[in-house]
């Protein structure tokens, strides 16, 4: 049974009239807290926008400041359907400058190299920047020393695997370059890497691998795709595969990455050995390099390496607070595990704009000296198994606390082509909200 377009209206039902907001004030910073308070946020992805817009709301009397690299927002979710030219980028790109003054909030475009916790700073190109909170909402990093070690040479192999095979899984320039690369691709062997878990949206190289396929077939272009997954097997996509793909797409599970000889194009895996014409090479997957420097990789309670292995950033249960700073909190997929039953809660776009919203009531009552109630997010993410014929699945996950506290998650998965239509509207109420819209 199909769910009910309750998934994507809720994603707004919140918002109600939020009414008219003041512009905001210069995009200058200001290096000294006004009497309110400051909140500064670092990341202009789905879990920084959500929690600037919703702080505007719950906390009019704090400043609020996104720090971003970027000028314009990219939406990574629907992102595979503009590579294949199915897509409008302009429904997934909006300026940041415009959403800040139409929301009452500051933007300022900075290069941020570092946060000092004890002077409650943040270091950017513009200046230093004081707090009295802090959101970190840092994505990922691919680490390529996983593959090619951390010495001179290693580093020098990780910058040509990202000129020439980038992943394009993370807003920016390597996505439009992908994008010309699939184009002057005439055929012969794609190989794909899929890295170990956890990494962002699961689904997404699978999703990416079957459009792709679609592509080179409506193109016809003589081409057949590895898909080298360093995990076991998925059996969903497996069947998926077989099912409409089994001349165009080459599954291998339990593939993870051993050795990258780029000059020869081949890799070496824990399933044999592949070459390729054209690869999108994705590496294992860590914590967005600001988690790292503010030293919020850290061991579990119980001082074993827990996360620090994996390079996630550790917080604090439902309030996603740091374990190493109470003044900062971490949203959207740098997290680290929050359960012990199922470990990470999926590193999605939807996921990280329930983490913003819930961060903005944690500090709101914080800064009027209460307690928020715990809340905990949901997870919605819609795949295209096949656009022709369509296929769609929709994956609904919720959480709920147990009865000593744990964090228990339920999974339900739905697969009819009329969810395509429900994944344009959630992904349009979605970008909605974080436009003021």
């Amino acid at each position: 049974m199909k769910p009910s377009r309750r998934h994507f209206l809720t994603a707004t039902a919140a918002l109600g009239a939020l009414g008219a907001m003041p512009l905001a004030r210069a995009a200058a910073p200001a290096t000294v807290p006004g009497k309110g308070g400051r909140v500064l946020i670092v990341g202009g992805g789905w879990g920084g926008l959500a929690a600037a817009r919703h702080l505007r709301q719950e906390a009019p009397q704090l400043e609020v400041e996104l720090l971003e690299r970027l000028p314009a927002f990219w939406s990574c979710p629907r992102s595979n359907h503009w590579l294949v030219g199915q897509a409008d980028g302009a429904a997934l790109s909006f300026d940041y400058r415009q959403v800040a003054g139409r929301l009452g909030y500051t933007f300022l475009q900075a290069e941020v190299s570092g946060v000092d916790r004890d002077r409650r700073q943040v270091l950017t190109n513009q200046g230093h920047l004081e707090y009295d909170w802090l959101i970190l909402s840092p994505g990922i990093r691919h680490d390529y020393s996983a593959w090619f070690g951390d010495d001179a040479a290693g580093r020098e192999a990780a910058a040509l695997a990202r000129s020439r095979h980038a992943p394009a899984y993370t807003a920016g320039p390597e996505f439009a370059a992908l994008k010309t690369r699939l184009a002057a691709f005439k055929g012969g062997d794609l190989l794909m890497t899929v890295p170990p878990y956890p990494y962002r949206c699961p689904p997404a190289p699978f999703e990416r691998a079957v459009l792709l396929a679609r592509l080179f077939q409506r193109n016809q272009i003589p081409a057949r795709i590895t898909l080298l997954d360093a995990n076991p097997p998925n059996p969903g996509y497996a069947k998926v595969f077989n099912e409409y793909f089994k001349d165009h797409i080459h599954y291998v599970p339990h593939a993870l990455v051993r050795r990258v000889d780029l000059g020869a194009r081949r890799i070496v895996t824990a399933a044999g050995e592949f070459g390729w014409d054209e690869a999108i090479l994705m590496p294992p997957q860590q914590a967005g390099d600001i988690a790292w420097q503010a030293g919020l990789v850290g061991p579990d309670d119980d001082g074993k390496s827990g996360d620090k292995t994996n390079g996630w950033a550790q917080v604090r249960g439902p309030s996603l607070q740091s374990r190493a700073d109470e003044r900062i909190f971490v949203i959207g997929d740098a997290v680290g595990a929050v359960s012990p039953l199922f470990g990470h809660y999926p590193k999605s776009g939807h996921v990280a704009n329930r983490m913003g919203r819930i961060v903005a009531k944690e500090i709101a009552a914080r800064a009027a000296g209460k307690t928020a109630e715990p809340t905990l997010p949901d997870n919605l993410c819609y795949v295209t198994v096949n656009p022709d014929p369509l296929d769609v699945l929709l994956m609904d996950t919720q959480y709920k606390f147990r009865s000593d506290g744990v964090i228990v998650q339920t999974l339900r998965q739905y697969r009819d082509p009329d969810l395509a239509a429900d994944e344009l509207a959630w992904h349009g109420a979605l970008m909605g909200e974080m436009q003021g819209e």
